[in-house]
């Protein structure tokens, strides 16, 4: 442990060294319990007077900080008091406020933004939560995925907790071109980079495309962190209204007549927050207004072995013939949202500029992770794994819509997901979900506001219910929750909004 000392100050040294403990506690850097180091020992460390340490940890005991144990040693007290400065000790700290980047700020603001259009924990089993945007974590093959970490740790482990390359695994980016094929994009293992899950593509791509000031046009409703990185690197955000169809191409033609944005961001399939998919000739029709205007498309992938009903048609990368789709994939929704494993899609000359921008931010993404992952995949278990989610996650959907259909008072409408985790459920004229939320939540129900998904605030009477980790027992009662809610706030006046709460995924 260091403890500065200043010998040309008049406070003893054991007094000094006391201080700097205080302070440690005080902030919760020596927690409760923590063993202080033996007084031999420190006094070596410091070059001090072994008595000298006792003399400091003797004042901590009389204090209520610690507790000395004969034979044992000096601990931290279990509910150590709080330490009172003197003059001498008490220091003036650094206002940081004022330092930060204009792009901190606005993270912090986009957060503060989530965090208040929120919801609350679960609350254990009392709450069924449609909030979460996630898989199902009860469902994750552990015992297989890590039987095949064990395995590329035997096989590779020198080389694989090495540095590594920076465009990703050889052999899983090389996986990766085969098994993109299957859904029509067609792409080169060095057309390929491997990232820290989809929310790193994001930025890598902001970074590298975009400067303050620049416009990004947008779906909406969109993923609300996306948002987030546009506006961190003090973006602004032009707004395209998605309809049955997908995202408004004449909106969009419009807006690309009127502003010069740098790229339009969009969700084709797996629409977060709605389930919807565009159809086909919406694809087409985006394809040639940014072709013609020039301007690159971010397409953010779900999987697309996981839909309901019908096949989706393929993505925007896969009929992409001009080379301006940049396309984001992710192992997260399908497999583990910890692996933080994804990769961006692109022509050769951006894929070079988003491995430099990568390289300077972390070198690489762990190696490890994505030699196992790619071992899982080369052995079918993904596959395997994907099916047996498909199964569940569309069981649920069913779940969901059929308790919607019955429950739901004249008024309210939504949205049939064709691939995702949610759908988009629209109020009644009057009623807002944000005032909603506290009367669900008294209810045992909760889910985001749908303000938290759209560009310029609005929304207000929209929701998103989140079905993919909600066990398939518990939908109708949620379902029926919800529904009594609404019914009980059309009853009675609007509620104030909600309060604290969980960012939205």
């Amino acid at each position: 442990m260091h403890v500065p000392l200043d010998r040309s100050r008049g406070v003893p040294l054991a007094r000094q060294i006391q201080a700097h403990l205080e302070r440690l506690i005080a902030e919760g850097r020596l927690a409760p319990g923590v063993k202080l180091p033996a007084t031999r020992e420190l006094a070596q460390t410091l070059g001090v007077n072994r008595a000298t340490v006792a003399v400091a940890y003797e004042e901590l005991v009389a204090a209520g900080l610690a507790r000395a144990h004969v034979g044992q040693g000096t601990f931290v007290a279990e509910r150590p008091a709080a330490p009172v400065a003197s003059g001498e000790e008490a220091r003036a700290t650094l206002d940081w406020s004022g330092l930060f980047s204009r792009s901190a700020r606005i993270v912090a603001a986009e957060e503060d933004r989530g965090r208040a259009l929120g919801v609350p924990p679960a609350g254990g089993e009392r709450v069924i939560s449609f909030a979460g945007g996630m898989p199902d974590s009860a469902l994750f093959p552990i015992d297989a995925f890590r039987r095949v970490l064990n395995e590329v740790l035997r096989a590779e482990g020198e080389a694989l907790l090495q540095y590594s390359p920076v465009g990703g695994y050889p052999p899983l980016r090389r996986h990766l071109s085969g098994y993109l094929l299957r859904f029509g994009v067609e792409a080169r293992p060095e057309e390929i980079l491997i990232v820290n899950g989809s929310q790193q593509g994001f930025d890598l791509i902001a970074r590298t495309l975009l400067d303050p000031g620049d416009a990004v046009a947008i779906e909406q409703p969109t993923y609300p962190r996306a948002m987030q990185v546009f506006r961190a690197v003090g973006a602004r955000l032009l707004p395209v209204d998605w309809d049955a169809a997908g995202p408004r191409v004449d909106g969009l033609e419009r807006l690309l007549g009127r502003q010069s944005p740098k790229l339009f961001y969009c969700q084709p399939t797996a629409h977060n927050p709605t389930g919807l998919t565009l159809r086909p000739e919406t694809a087409h029709r985006l394809l040639a207004v940014a072709a013609r205007h020039q301007v690159p498309i971010v397409e953010d992938g779900f999987d697309g072995s996981l839909f309901y009903g019908p096949r989706p048609g393929a993505p925007l990368k896969a009929l992409d013939r001009a080379g301006i789709v940049v396309y984001i994939g992710t192992f997260s929704k399908v497999l583990f949202p910890g692996l933080r494993l994804g990769w961006l899609v692109a022509a050769p000359a951006v894929i070079e500029r988003l491995q430099a921008a990568k390289q300077l931010a972390d070198l690489h993404t762990s190696a490890l992770l994505q030699a196992a992952v790619h071992r899982f995949c080369e052995r079918r278990l993904l596959d395997r794994h994907v099916a047996r989610v498909a199964a569940e996650y569309t069981r649920r959907r069913d779940l969901l819509l059929a308790a919607l259909a019955r429950r739901m008072p004249d008024g309210v409408s939504w949205t049939e997901p064709r691939g995702g985790f949610s759908l988009l459920l629209t109020l009644p004229g009057g009623m807002e979900a944000v005032g909603l939320l506290p009367r669900a939540v008294e209810r045992g129900v909760a889910f985001t506001p749908g303000p938290a998904f759209f560009v310029d605030g609005t929304g207000e009477r929209t929701l998103r219910l989140a079905f993919a980790a909600v066990p398939a027992g518990r939908i109708e009662e949620g379902v029926r929750r919800l529904a009594e809610a609404i019914r009980a706030t059309a009853r009675q006046p609007r509620a104030r909004g909600a309060r604290e709460l969980v960012p939205v995924v």
